[in-house]
């Protein structure tokens, strides 16, 4: 081990091994091979814990030599399920005709358990040591850099970040997709957040440890293949100025993904209608946690440009990633509450429950259910929300004046620079009148501006108005002209029933409740059947219930279920669905993941 500092040490592996030791304690930054063990043996040293800046390989290989020793395992975490849970990956992950690029394959081979993740933005106390969590995207989605103050300075651990002046590690690392180079400015965007921090020392996972003059270069030379490859022209544009004032007191977040709202107090207090990706730079392939990493890169813009006090609260159109990814974040780093409308709250806190598309890996605790059609004070603004099916079930419209103009913020309802395509998604719950319904409620609201998910703010008049309300009737029309709703009117998702929650997780042996919505889809009132199909080792007393429905009502069925004794994943339970005399199959499913 190489005394770099009186506290730091370096063992050369398979990576950079960092010992940060205070007597015969230390913690571990990366594992490599797991060879340290035995030297910090040799030395009377235990090691405390193990903090990891990514899931590669060459990082970690040898982790499961720490499992057997009982160190505890802290990794990023959105990265979390290439460690905790690498087997499945191995057997989900595609291969054949496989254009995803990213190099999570260079995952370690089988599943070793954490103690826990490493949060962006959080503090990590390892034994005396006070570790610093900074997202640092670039080499890998999830990547961090520790930083550790200790004796009045900062010393950076970053991963594969930075190899040397001018020099990383490795290029195809930041290609995280077919043929993109996303890993090159978010690479960028990382080491100049890095640099912000001044840290006296760089401790990389492969190269020297070299001082801050090293990041200069490096951004240079990554700025060059960047304009090379002719990607993100506006990256350094969008990095001054991330926001545009739609109103004085209206800001448009130009980074993010979907779109991001800020709207301003007097009391420079902040609201945040909607936080997915703060600066997109590039869009990883696959759609696993690994793939997608919120963080706040633009928020400290706001406290020194505009002058906000405080992030008072954040608030979503609807429950899609791309609009509420941020928000654990933004509670956990500036104290900002979660708002959001009482008929979908349930959603972001208990996603498990669903199956819908787009929901977010972690449940978001929700502060603040606000009712529709309601009028919500905060500051000197009165929003109101209102419901708005169509793009999901799941959404609302969020009116409120500022600035002398009335604005409504529609989510992703309507799509295109016109904002005249129906924006549908028959998965999220679309039914064939909803966009009659919103178009009337535009109309009704009048709105002096628009702000949308995906597409720029627009100001429209009468005859915008008039074209939506023709489109949504258009929109109806052709639904009742192609679907036999004379004579059968299932959910446009398809399916008659669904299982609540979907996602079901039990230790051996236990019961869970399920609970049963059926719908008729008949054009008459009859007695739906609900017949449980259930896999071996599943026990339930009753596993056949039914009801009276009205034409096209709802019956909802309570169900109780023992769980088998043995620890399996995903265990599917089917319900059968018959309406009358009419057989209609296992329209449902859920899964049970005992552990």
């Amino acid at each position: 081990m190489d005394q770099l500092t009186n506290h730091i040490y370096l063992y050369s592996d398979t990576c950079n091994v960092y010992i940060i030791r205070e007597g015969d304690h230390a913690v571990l930054i990366d594992f490599g091979s797991g060879a340290i063990l035995q030297a910090l043996q040799e030395a009377g040293i235990q090691a405390e814990a193990i903090l990891v800046t990514h899931h590669h390989r060459d990082q970690i290989q040898g982790l499961q030599l720490a499992a057997e020793a009982g160190i505890p395992v802290f990794v990023p975490h959105s990265e979390q399920e290439l460690v905790s849970e690498a087997g499945q990956m191995w057997q989900a992950r595609e291969i054949y005709n496989n254009y995803n690029n990213r190099q999570d394959r260079f995952s370690i081979l089988e599943s070793v358990p954490i103690a826990g993740t490493l949060k962006d933005y959080s503090y990590m106390k390892a034994g005396p040591f006070s570790f610093e969590v900074l997202p640092t995207p670039g080499h890998t989605v999830g990547s961090v850099s520790l930083l550790l103050h200790l004796e009045n300075a900062v010393y950076a651990f970053t991963g594969d970040l930075i190899y040397g002046p001018g020099k990383v590690w490795s290029l195809a690392a930041t290609q995280w997709s077919y043929n993109g180079g996303e890993g090159i400015a978010f690479s960028i965007l990382s080491l100049l957040s890095l640099e912000e921090k001044n840290p006296k020392m760089l401790l990389p996972s492969h190269g020297a440890p070299m001082d801050v003059s090293a990041i200069p270069d490096t951004v240079e030379n990554l700025r060059s293949l960047l304009s090379f490859r002719r990607h993100n022209p506006r990256l350094f544009l969008l990095r001054e100025t991330p926001y545009e004032a739609l109103t004085p007191h209206l800001l448009f977040n130009r980074t993010s993904m979907s779109n991001s709202y800020v709207l301003i107090s007097e009391s420079k207090k902040a609201l945040v209608l909607d936080l997915g990706y703060d600066f997109m730079a590039g869009c990883a392939s696959g759609t696993d946690r690994s793939s997608r990493r919120p963080w706040l890169y633009t928020f400290p813009f706001l406290f020194r440009e505009y002058g906000i006090q405080q992030i008072d609260a954040c608030i979503c159109t609807h429950y899609h990633d791309d609009h509420v990814a941020g928000f654990n974040l933004l509670r956990d780093t500036y104290g900002a509450e979660v708002w959001c409308a009482e008929t979908f709250a349930d959603l972001l806190e208990h996603p498990d429950h669903y199956d819908l598309p787009c929901l977010w890996y972690d449940p978001i605790s929700v502060d603040r259910k606000l009712p529709l059609k309601v009028p919500i004070v905060w500051e000197e603004y009165t929003l109101i929300l209102h419901p708005l099916s169509g793009h999901t079930r799941y959404s609302a419209a969020i009116e409120f004046q500022a600035d002398g103009k009335k604005i409504l913020c529609g989510g992703d309802q309507y799509a295109d620079e016109d904002g005249l395509a129906c924006n549908y998604v028959y998965k999220n719950m679309f039914e064939y009148t909803d966009f009659k319904e919103s178009a009337a409620l535009y109309q009704r609201i009048k709105p002096d501006l628009i702000i949308t998910g995906h597409w720029m703010g627009f100001t429209k008049d009468k005859d915008y108005l008039d074209q939506i309300t023709w489109r949504g009737s258009q929109l109806a029309r052709l639904h009742q002209a192609l679907l036999p709703y004379g004579e059968y009117k299932a959910p446009s998702s398809d399916f008659c029933i669904q299982m609540h929650p979907y996602q079901a997780f039990a230790a051996p042996g236990e019961t869970v409740d399920v609970t049963v919505e059926a719908v008729n889809p008949l054009p008459k009132e009859c007695v739906l059947t609900c017949s449980l199909v259930l896999s071996a080792g599943c026990i339930c007393d009753t596993t056949v219930q039914s009801q009276m429905t009205p034409a096209h009502g709802a019956a909802l069925l309570s169900f109780r279920i023992q769980v088998p004794e043995t620890p399996a994943r995903r265990i599917r339970i089917g319900c059968d669905l018959t309406a009358g005399d009419r057989r209609l199959g296992q329209q449902g499913e859920m899964l049970l993941t005992i552990r």
